[in-house]
């Protein structure tokens, strides 16, 4: 039934859009590098935007806990976008199809893998709150889902070309992992097209460390 459902949101998403930029999407014609490491897995995603709505590329993710690797197409889509006066949601759906495959002498043979999520962030010049879930079909390597939510302040409000700071906290849910919920405070700093997000996982004591790039 998981399966299904993955495969639905895979099919559905794609029928839905607004053309205006995203931070998961960039702007038509843009390339963007996004890397994340956290307590259980390491990713990297190179992907183009076709248009301003919607955004495709390869994705290489490594579990570590479960020693595979998942070789994926991860398309994104901007459903929704809401303005204010003084704020900005916008509304991702986001998924992916390819290979996992095992890692350091797992002897699981190669199978087929289905993603699919949704993102959310709302957010002022100074206050943030962010949520992202996931569904994951790895075939023979397991199912897994999980999700956050993040609450993130600016100690201070920069303009236009500023190095920005942001100081978040994270929840994180994973059903069937060993800590179930996790807590991890982090800093987030973006200048330009560069952003770096680093933090400590205060329960599973891991560390955290994303990176985008966009050009």
């Amino acid at each position: 039934m998981m399966r299904g459902l993955a495969v639905l949101l895979l099919v559905t998403s794609g029928l839905i859009g607004q053309p205006t930029l995203a931070r998961p999407v960039s702007y038509a014609g843009g390339w963007t590098i996004i890397e994340e490491s956290d307590r259980q897995s390491t990713s990297l995603l190179v992907h183009y935007s076709p248009a301003s709505n919607w955004s495709i590329g390869p994705r290489v993710e490594v579990n570590r806990d479960a020693d595979y690797a998942l070789y994926s197409i991860h398309p994104t889509w901007l459903a929704k976008r809401w303005f204010g006066s003084d704020y900005q949601g916008n509304l991702y759906l986001h998924a992916g199809a390819g290979l996992a495959a095992g890692i350091n002498q797992n002897p699981l043979e190669d199978d087929f893998a289905i993603h699919g999520g949704v993102m959310a962030d709302w957010e002022t010049r100074s206050l943030f709150a962010g949520y992202r879930s996931r569904y994951l079909d790895a075939g023979r390597f397991g199912d897994q889902f999980s999700q956050a939510a993040r609450l993130g302040f600016a100690p201070y409000v920069g303009d236009t070309g500023d190095l920005h700071t942001w100081l978040m906290l994270e929840i994180d849910h994973r059903p069937e992992g060993e800590d179930t919920v996790t807590t991890t405070p982090l800093i987030r700093l973006f200048k330009g097209p560069l952003l770096l997000e680093a933090g400590y996982n205060l329960t599973a004591k891991q560390p955290l460390f994303n990176f985008t790039y966009r050009f």
